[in-house]
């Protein structure tokens, strides 16, 4: 068996941690791109 199957770090599933990493980096961009409309509103 291979070594690393024996000793894993994370029990979670690839799945959630894939979906949240997904979530958090959509809703950095997001507020990003909400900052950038704020100052495009202000400055008009």
């Amino acid at each position: 068996m291979n070594e690393f199957k024996k000793d894993i770090q994370s029990k979670t599933n690839d799945v959630i941690d894939s979906g949240l990493g997904f979530v958090f980096s959509f809703v950095f961009f997001f507020v990003i791109f909400g900052i950038g409309v704020l100052f495009s509103v202000i400055g008009q």
